[in-house]
């Protein structure tokens, strides 16, 4: 017993207490999207060890929403696109935008419908540090796939996930892996991995990147199936020296060498730190983080653990300190208000349109994030999808509009939009009547009579920038709200 006694009073006592609705509501926006009110008095009532153990306990590896039926055919085989004539090259590119839109629709689906947002948000992490574009890769398949692979090392091994990375068949076709061999190098891949996935900028020469780019050499594609295939006779077997180190090294073997070095540590975990703690990382803390991360063989838990309970997290600096993507904003909108919501592709739609087209970011530096998601166009976007998803009863009669007009508002910007056709933008239509918005179940969810501070506290990072009128009713203020500038952040 007294062991027990001293045991507790070694852990702090804000660790020790329960968290309240403000930090319940700031851990779950923050390591997912949108918490309801309901997830909010559930995690109010637990210590902050005990919310961050029950997030981590709850990620899971596998989507719950089933994928569409193409992601089972076979992919028109590269081989055979390089004979196609005009009209094939035409229709497999028309096969391939359609899917595009299926596919972000799927995983903007997966992201309302998931048990666990924190493998979601980890999965979007990961999407915008090991960059592939549809644009480039043109596979949707070889896409999903991609993103299932991500989502399967989510939160598990950062080890792993690099390895089974570099053997990915959309990053070998965006890296131009394939053309990589022995006697004539391609170094995009061997560049990346160093500047990009893992050590970042200043922690290795261009002679590393020569040396590691012949060690990936015949890393290539099954040119029937698309399926990754080493290729022996185009590897370079003779030795190198990367990063201080020699020897006949295959491109494992490198990834090792990058894996071992402490900068590789440091640099995912500050990553880790912009995405969920602030936008500037406590260097120190990094340090501390990284060297756990790496002593745990890169378990990307004990890092999100270390970031989750770390003072910086919690503080009252780092409260809306981070302004939401557009994936934060639309998801999170749709969850925290419990919309239902039939066919999601409107708002994959939305968040293109508002600057994050899933599955196409802009470059291999990926979205840029933090300050850079808010514009003159944009911010006009958020505004224009906040005022209408909060009048969702008239959705029905704004669809017909939408639909017509493919240059009207956040929908007309989304990249793609204008090529998707006739029976695209009826699927538009019919989804846009499908939304709906219940204030009162929502509002069922708190303890009657609800005071505007109860709402406050739902579903804002701070108090409110703009006052809110006495005599608004409780469905006003949510629209109020959801305009204010604060909204924006979390």
């Amino acid at each position: 017993m007294r062991l027990l006694a001293s045991l507790a009073l070694a852990v702090p006592l804000a660790v020790q207490a329960a968290m309240g609705p403000d930090d319940a509501r700031h851990l779950l926006n923050r390591a997912g999207f949108g918490a309801t009110p309901r997830e909010i008095a559930e995690y109010a009532a637990l210590e902050r060890t005990q919310a961050v153990e029950r997030l981590l306990a709850g990620t899971g590896g596998a989507a719950v929403t089933a994928p569409p039926q193409w992601v089972r055919e076979p992919i028109t085989p590269p081989r055979a696109l390089r004979g196609a004539t005009k009209e094939e090259r035409q229709a497999f590119l028309a096969q391939e935008i359609g899917r595009s839109f299926d596919l972000r629709a799927w995983w903007i689906g997966e992201m309302l419908a998931t048990p666990s947002p924190l493998t979601e948000r980890m999965t979007l992490f990961w999407h915008n540090h090991f960059v592939s574009s549809q644009q480039k890769v043109r596979y949707a398949r070889l896409m999903y796939e991609q993103n299932v692979l991500l989502r399967r090392h989510a939160t598990g091994s950062f080890a792993a996930l690099l390895h089974a990375v570099a053997r990915d068949p959309a990053m070998i076709v965006y890296l131009d892996s394939a053309s990589n061999r022995k006697g004539s190098p391609n170094e995009n891949f061997a560049r990346e991995v160093m500047e990009l996935f893992t050590l970042g900028e200043g922690h290795y020469a261009e002679q590393d990147v020569r040396e590691a780019a012949r060690a990936f050499t015949g890393w290539s594609l099954d040119l029937d199936t698309g399926a990754f295939r080493f290729r022996p006779f185009l590897h370079d077997a003779g030795a190198k020296t990367v990063l201080g180190r020699s020897g006949n090294f295959d491109g494992d073997e490198v990834l090792d060498i990058l894996l071992a070095q402490r900068a590789t540590a440091e640099f995912v975990v500050a990553k880790l730190w912009r995405e969920f703690v602030s936008p500037e990382p406590d260097p120190q803390a990094v340090q501390r983080i990284a060297a756990r991360f790496r002593a745990a063989r890169y378990d990307l838990k004990v890092a999100l653990r270390e970031l989750f309970l770390a003072e910086a997290f919690w503080a009252a600096g780092s409260r809306a300190a981070l302004v939401k993507s557009p994936v934060d904003l639309v998801v999170g909108t749709l969850r925290a208000l419990e919309f239902q919501v039939g066919d999601p592709l409107p708002f994959a739609l939305v968040t293109a349109g508002l600057g994050q087209n899933l599955f196409a970011p802009p470059n291999v530096k990926g979205w840029p994030g933090g300050e850079a998601w808010i514009n003159s166009s944009t911010l006009l976007g958020r505004k224009q999808f906040a005022e209408r998803i909060f009048r969702a009863e008239e959705m029905p009669r704004m669809a017909p509009a939408a639909a017509r007009r493919p240059g009207a508002g956040e929908l007309g910007r989304a990249p793609g939009f204008g090529r998707m056709g006739e029976e695209g933008r009826a699927r538009v239509l019919r989804a846009l009547g499908e939304i709906h918005f219940d204030p009162q179940r929502w509002l069922g969810a708190f303890h009657a009579p609800v005071s505007q501070a109860d709402l406050e506290r739902a579903l804002l990072a701070r108090a409110p920038i703009v006052a809110l009128p006495p005599e608004a009713t409780p469905r006003e203020t949510i629209r109020l709200l959801a305009l204010d500038p604060v909204y924006q952040l979390k």
